[in-house]
């Protein structure tokens, strides 16, 4: 939360990835990262799970190379394009109630 107050990430926007993985990314998926990294994405509530999704795959780095990665840059590219104040707000009431149903 420090770093948000710091403005050196926001509330809602992409989520760090995996070292190097952001360095892969060419033509128009570059433009996450014109973004902050912030605390909560639609990525980060869709794979909210990702530790024990890969823990069930037979091989969990070809599954996240060709699979979650890939979906995560569609969504937060989705994101980048139709960000909004309604919908940030929607991301942090939908983090909120997934982070309450977990504990």
């Amino acid at each position: 939360m420090v770093n948000v107050l710091k403005g050196d990430m926001s509330v809602v926007g992409p989520r760090p990835d995996v070292a190097g993985y952001y360095d892969l990314l060419k033509g128009e998926n570059r433009k996450i990262l014109e973004l902050k990294p912030g605390l909560t994405s639609p990525a980060s509530l869709k794979y909210y799970d990702e530790d024990k999704l890969l823990d069930m795959q037979e091989d969990p780095l070809y599954y996240n190379d060709n699979v979650l990665f890939p979906d995560k840059i569609k969504l937060n590219l989705d994101y980048y394009h139709h960000q909004s104040f309604l919908g940030d707000l929607k991301i942090i009431v939908d983090t909120c109630k997934l982070t309450f149903r977990r504990s």
